[in-house]
């Protein structure tokens, strides 16, 4: 008597099958990978983070060339060439010279534009104001380190006094 043996599906599986669907897993496995990176890419680029701004936020140094805009808000005229003369004397690349939105303006500030306060700090040991007058006016798409604007105290400080 011959025993009948039952074929099993395990004996039906066809070779070159089970090849594309090792491949076909492969590239499954891959997607994934690349679906979850780009996720994650995504999710840093929704909270605004970035390596190069956590340094530069730590960043304590001043810059060696700092570069401003020298705006004039209180209307006097030739104010804003005084004062752009004497930051180019102490080694200030002064990139324009304007007026300010108003002439309105009764005390000078100093604008950060960039988020290093120490470059908007050093300008303001240079022209003689306070610590307190500089203000963050971040902005990533401006391209000066700093906005100088000269307000009615103009004749209290450095530039005009001829203090160093």
């Amino acid at each position: 008597m011959k025993k009948k043996t039952k074929k099993t599906s395990k004996q039906n599986i066809n070779v070159k099958e089970s090849t594309y669907n090792f491949f076909y897993n492969i590239i499954i496995f891959i997607l994934a990978i690349l679906i979850l990176y780009l996720s994650y890419s995504a999710y840093l680029k929704l909270i605004h983070y970035s390596p190069g701004e956590e340094q530069a936020e730590n960043s304590k140094q001043s810059s060696e060339k700092i570069q401003l805009d020298v705006l004039n808000g209180c209307g006097v005229s030739g104010v804003a060439d005084r004062f752009t003369d004497f930051l180019r004397a102490h080694n200030f690349d002064v990139i324009e010279t304007g007026n300010y939105k108003s002439f309105n303006v009764d005390e000078t500030f100093i604008i950060d534009r960039v988020g290093n306060k120490q470059n908007a700090l050093k300008i303001a040991r240079a022209i003689g104001i306070g610590n307190a007058k500089v203000i963050n006016g971040f902005n990533k798409d401006y391209l000066l380190d700093a906005s100088l604007v000269i307000g009615k105290d103009y004749y209290k400080l450095k530039p005009i006094t001829g203090g160093d």
